[in-house]
C-alpha cells in the first residue's frame, strides 16, 4: 500500500512537470489604430477586407483546441499587443521573446511584420499580408504565411479563366502605388497561363469631370475608340471601392474578376462543403460577424498554435522553444477545405485551395480541375521551389 501511495505520488509530480514544461505563450501583434477597421471600411463590407479584429478568431480556435491541449498536458496563453509603427513592433518582438513567448502572430502590415521578424528568432506566423516580397525577396527564415500570396491569388484567377475559356482579358489597375505591384502580378499570371492582354488601362476614382476618362467604367472598358474587344475585365484595386462598382457597369457585357466581381480568398462565409458553415458559425456565436477570409487565417493561425504545442513536447532533446518552432514548421492542418494543408519549405507560405467567389456564392476553387503538379497540386497556384525565390530557405 505504502509503495502504491509513493508511486502514485510520483507519477502526479511527473505530470505536473510535464504539464509545466508544456506551457507556451504566444504573442499576437496588431496595429494600435488599424484603418481597415474604421467603422467607413467596415460598412463597405469589400471582399477581401477584414470585417473585424484577428483576435476574435483566433479566440475561437483557442477556444475549440482546449480539450486537445489538455489531452497532451499543454497549455497555450495569448497576449495581444498593440504596435504603432515598424519600429514598434519590432521592440515588441524582441521583447515577447526576452518574456519566454514561443512564437508570434502578426496581422501587420508588410514592412511591421519584417520588423516583427527580425527583433527575434521566434517564429512568425503573418496572418494576412498578401505581399509576394515576403515569400520572396524579403523574406525571412522565421517567417510563416497563413493568408494566400498575390501571386497565388492571381493564379487561381487565371487557371479559372482558362477553364472558362475567357481568354483575351482587358487589365484595369488602379493609380494608387500600392497597386503597381500587384497589377504586375496579374500581368504576369495572365501571361504565365496563356491568356491574351488585350489592353492595361490606369483607373483613378474621382468626381473630377477632367479625370472622367481614368474614373468612368464604361469609358475605361468601351471599345469604340480602337480598343480591342475582351472576354473578362480584371480590376486591381486593393482599395476595392472602384472594384466592387464594376460589375454590370462594363460597356460590354462581360465579367469581372480580380478584386471586384469573381474574387480569389482564402475563405468564404458562402463555403458550405467539409465542415465549413460550422466553422463559419463559431465565430458568428463569438463575435456576431461571420467568418471572412481575414478571420479564417487568424483562426487557421491559432490552430497552428495549437498543433505545435501539442507536438512539441514530444520531440526528443531540443529544448521547448526549438521543439515548438520546429513542429509549427511541420504542422499538417485542417482548414476545412477538405485537404491537409502544411507549410511551403521553400518560402514559409501554407499551401491551401483557394475559393473564387462573388460575395453571394462559391463560383470555382483552385487549382482548377485539371491543372496539376508533379508532386503536390496545391503548389500549382504560387511561387513554386525551383524559382528559389527565397534565398534565405
Amino acid at each position: 500500500m505504502k509503495l502504491a501511495r509513493i508511486t502514485t505520488a510520483a507519477l502526479l509530480t511527473l505530470a505536473a512537470t510535464a504539464t509545466q514544461a508544456a506551457a507556451f505563450k504566444a504573442v499576437l501583434l496588431v496595429p494600435a489604430d488599424d484603418p481597415r477597421l474604421t467603422r467607413s471600411r467596415l460598412e463597405r463590407g469589400v471582399p477581401g477586407h477584414p470585417s473585424g479584429p484577428a483576435a476574435d478568431a483566433v479566440a475561437v480556435a483557442l477556444k475549440e483546441g482546449k480539450l486537445e491541449l489538455d489531452a497532451a498536458g499543454a497549455s497555450l496563453a495569448l497576449d495581444t499587443v498593440p504596435v504603432a509603427d515598424a519600429a514598434a513592433a519590432r521592440a515588441a518582438a524582441a521583447a515577447a521573446e526576452k518574456a519566454g513567448a514561443a512564437a508570434l502572430l502578426t496581422d501587420l502590415p508588410a514592412d511591421w511584420t519584417l520588423a516583427a521578424a527580425d527583433g527575434s528568432k521566434l517564429p512568425v506566423l503573418n496572418l494576412y499580408t498578401a505581399a509576394d516580397r515576403l515569400r520572396g525577396v524579403d523574406c525571412r527564415r522565421n517567417l510563416l504565411h497563413i493568408g494566400p500570396s498575390e501571386r497565388m491569388r492571381a493564379d487561381a484567377i487565371a487557371q479559372t479563366l482558362v477553364t472558362r475559356n475567357w481568354r483575351h482579358v482587358l487589365l484595369l489597375v488602379s493609380q494608387d502605388p500600392a497597386d503597381a505591384e500587384r497589377g504586375a502580378v496579374a500581368a504576369a499570371a495572365i501571361q504565365r497561363y496563356g491568356l491574351k492582354l488585350v489592353g492595361r488601362k490606369p483607373f483613378k476614382l474621382s468626381a473630377d469631370p477632367r479625370e472622367r476618362d481614368l474614373a468612368n467604367p464604361a469609358l475605361l472598358t468601351g471599345t469604340a475608340s480602337g480598343g480591342a474587344a475582351y472576354d473578362v475585365v480584371w480590376v486591381v484595386d486593393a482599395d476595392g471601392e472602384f472594384a466592387v462598382n464594376l460589375p454590370y457597369r462594363t460597356a460590354l457585357p462581360r465579367p469581372v474578376v480580380g478584386d471586384g466581381g469573381l474574387v480569389a480568398m482564402a475563405w468564404s462565409a458562402k463555403y458550405e462543403r467539409f465542415g465549413a458553415p460550422q466553422v463559419t458559425r463559431r465565430l458568428t456565436r463569438a463575435a456576431g460577424r461571420p467568418m471572412d477570409a481575414h478571420a479564417w487565417s487568424a483562426w487557421l493561425g491559432g490552430k497552428a498554435l495549437i498543433a505545435a504545442a501539442v507536438a512539441a513536447p514530444k520531440l526528443p532533446k531540443i529544448g521547448p522553444a526549438a521543439a515548438f518552432a520546429t513542429a509549427l514548421a511541420k504542422a499538417e492542418l485542417d482548414g476545412s477545405k477538405g485537404v491537409a494543408m502544411s507549410f511551403r519549405p521553400w518560402d514559409g507560405q501554407l499551401r491551401q485551395p483557394l475559393l473564387l467567389g462573388d460575395g453571394q456564392a462559391v463560383i470555382a476553387s483552385a487549382p482548377a480541375e485539371g491543372i496539376l503538379h508533379p508532386t503536390n497540386n496545391l503548389d500549382a497556384i504560387g511561387a513554386d521551389a525551383p524559382e528559389k525565390l527565397c534565398k534565405t530557405r
